[in-house]
């Protein structure tokens, strides 16, 4: 969201640069989505937009799966800065019953994003789990976008996921006891890739400062993820979202 030389916190310091314009994106999408990962039943969740920069050009492109995002660098056709998820508990339902809960809580990390032509955009964050899980995910994301209309741009591309043994032992392993729980067979998953998979949207900018979208994804469980036997027994390898969002920008100096 904006330009941060290497040099600019040595020169000016910390309060020069804080100092200034910001913009502050805050809204929500609401979707139907797997009831956990790897279900295959669906159901209603809703989550947060968060984005925190300092006044300047507009990304040229940005989607409903980014990572909460605060730009530390943007020189145009390069942007990277910090990252971060907000990870929902996940419930104990019927084809959970007997697995260790997943608790709330958050994944940190990095992203960067390049744009190799006017249209296209590749971005790939990695985050580390904070007490939800203690792995490290990964996700390299493609959108090609068009503005049909000033007002209007559709967009989509190609997705890929991957994830720690940590994470998958969160979601997909299932120890002894567990096992013993619930029925599901034993299973000790390793790292590697998680999912591929194909998204697409439908954006309307209303006004200046209000946007909203209209969005699809799937997704198939590949690797530790495919082989759990939670996704064997009680699952589905395929995943499908759709839902809506909306988001409006603050404007504040500091």
């Amino acid at each position: 969201m904006f330009a941060l030389p290497g040099s600019a916190l040595a020169e000016g310091g910390f309060f020069d640069w804080v100092h200034g314009d910001w913009k502050l994106i805050v809204g929500a999408t609401g979707m139907v989505a797997p009831d956990f990962e790897g279900a295959k039943d669906l159901m209603f969740t809703v989550s947060p937009i968060i984005s925190l920069g300092k006044a300047g050009p507009e990304a040229r492109f940005t989607s409903r799966n980014d990572g909460i995002s605060l730009s530390l660098y943007d020189n145009g056709r390069m942007r990277a800065g910090a990252t971060g998820k907000i990870i929902f508990e996940r419930d104990s339902d019927d084809d959970l019953e007997g697995l260790d809960p997943v608790r709330f809580g958050a994944e940190i990390g990095g992203f960067a994003e390049v744009y190799p032509t006017d249209w296209l955009r590749v971005r790939g964050e990695v985050r580390q789990g904070i007490r939800s899980h203690s792995g490290v995910v990964a996700d390299i994301r493609v959108d090609a976008f068009k503005d049909i209309t000033p007002s209007v741009r559709v967009s989509g591309g190609p997705r890929i996921s991957f994830a720690s043994a940590d994470d998958f032992e969160s979601y997909y392993g299932v120890d002894a006891t567990e096992s013993a729980n619930s029925g599901l067979s034993e299973y000790y998953p390793d790292g590697g890739i998680k999912s591929i998979g194909f998204g697409g949207a439908y954006d309307w900018k209303v006004t200046e400062k209000f946007t909203t979208s209209v969005f699809s994804e799937y997704s198939r469980l590949l690797g530790s993820a495919a082989d759990s036997s939670l996704v064997e027994e009680r699952g589905s390898l395929n995943q499908f979202t759709f839902g809506v969002s909306a988001a409006y920008r603050f404007d504040f100096t500091m």
